[in-house]
């Protein structure tokens, strides 16, 4: 594991750079776990996730000449937004290697930095491939995003910052991508309290870390996918499995659609906007990933808030027909005046709004004298919606649903 002399000299380091990001507990989330929970809110740190803190004590650590020659990363987003930020205080050159997937947000967040940014590959591995050998071509300082001691050291110091506030911890959950964020979490919280239990979630379609851990051996995975794009590892690093098979008590694996509710629980309970490898360790709490007693108390670690806009609305969405709180309808009408009043009366009736609405007449697939009226409805939960069904089926309506749960 990482000294707890390094962690410290990180953190002498970065204090005057980074936030300190807000740590508080979370009552909704609390009430809905049974348990006293606390999120550490890094998603609100300076370049919107905590990937800066390693980034840039790296670079600190450095010498004049190393830095000079400017330096490189591959990441999928969040660690290169650290390492341009970092190298634009340093004044040093920064080149970015990203997957050719990665959101638009991201990269243009890493150019706004001063950062190059080169697009390589299908995912983080194939970009860091290509990285290492550009690093190498034009002699660069290649910074590594996870297996590299100064940059565990780095986050490390989140562990830091949440002891000096909280010390009757009983669990820690912390989201696994390539394993630094765990790596050095989890060695400044054995040296401190051996107590608390360490848990890391890796996403369910990137789950290269949980079967490593289990094995414990490193354990490639043929490919990932997932919603939470910045935990999206393909491959393990030995490095960081050695602390992890140390530190950490347990890892678990959350999959796409608990993510995307606790994004949506996060945004709409705790106002917080919070990406998907970010959320896994509140998914993990929702969805009882792991045993913990009533009333336990439980950290865990909001990584980052970097998420792509298209998929947030995606998952607002998705969220709300789940809920019930919203439906989709199409309903064939006879073309003719009055036909479209009928219907909006029958759903001003049951207390169905409308949202959106589009009338069509000219699709092939239609009789000659009907027309197809495709509605969004807002509703107020499941019955409301049975209410609406019957009420449509009374008047005698043909209708049929999208994404019907």
């Amino acid at each position: 594991m990482i000294p707890l002399s390094d962690i410290t000299a990180a953190y002498n380091r970065l204090k005057d750079i980074v936030v300190r990001t807000p740590f508080a507990q979370a009552p909704l989330l609390s009430k809905r776990a049974g348990a006293e929970v606390w999120l550490k809110k890094e998603n609100l740190q300076l370049t919107g996730a905590y990937k800066l803190r390693g980034a840039y004590n790296k670079i600190a650590s450095l010498g004049d000449a190393e830095r000079q020659k400017g330096v490189i990363a591959a990441s999928a987003g969040n660690h290169a937004q650290g390492v341009a930020y970092s190298a634009a205080i340093f004044g040093i050159p920064a080149t970015i290697v990203m997957p050719e997937p990665t959101p638009l947000l991201k990269v243009q967040s890493t150019q706004s930095l001063g950062a190059k940014v080169i697009l390589h590959g299908e995912n983080y591995d194939e970009a860091y491939a290509y990285a290492t050998e550009y690093a190498q071509k034009h002699g660069l300082v290649f910074i590594h995003p996870f297996a590299d001691d100064a940059v565990i050291a780095g986050q490390g110091t989140i562990a830091l910052e949440i002891l000096e506030e909280m010390q009757d911890i009983d669990y820690m959950i912390v989201p696994i991508g390539g394993g630094g964020l765990i790596s050095g979490i989890g060695s400044y919280v054995r040296q401190i309290n051996p107590k608390i239990r360490i848990i890391g979630v890796v996403a369910e379609g990137a789950p290269a870390m949980k079967h490593s851990f289990q094995s414990k051996k490193p354990l490639d995975s043929t490919s990932v996918r997932t919603i939470a794009d910045g935990i999206a590892v393909r491959d393990v690093s030995p490095k960081n499995l050695d602390i992890i098979l140390e530190v950490v008590d347990d890892v678990v694996s959350v999959d796409d659609e608990e993510i995307a509710s606790a994004i949506l629980f996060l945004l709409e309970k705790q106002k917080l906007v919070v990406e998907g490898g970010g959320a896994v360790g509140v998914a993990a709490i929702m969805h009882h990933k792991f045993h913990f007693e009533e009333g336990a108390k439980i950290v865990t670690v909001l990584s980052g808030g970097n998420i792509d806009v298209q998929m947030l609305s995606l998952i607002i969405e998705k969220g709300l027909i789940k809920a019930h709180r919203k439906m989709k309808l199409i309903v064939t009408l006879v073309d003719r005046p009055g036909a479209l009043r009928s219907l909006t009366d029958i759903l001003e009736e049951v207390g169905a709004n409308i949202i959106q609405i589009d009338y069509d007449r000219t699709s092939t697939s239609l009789s000659y004298g009907d027309a197809n009226v495709t509605l969004a409805l807002e509703t107020k939960g499941k019955e409301h919606q049975e209410a609406v069904r019957r009420k449509l089926e009374e008047g005698k309506f043909r209708f049929k649903e999208e994404m019907r749960v």
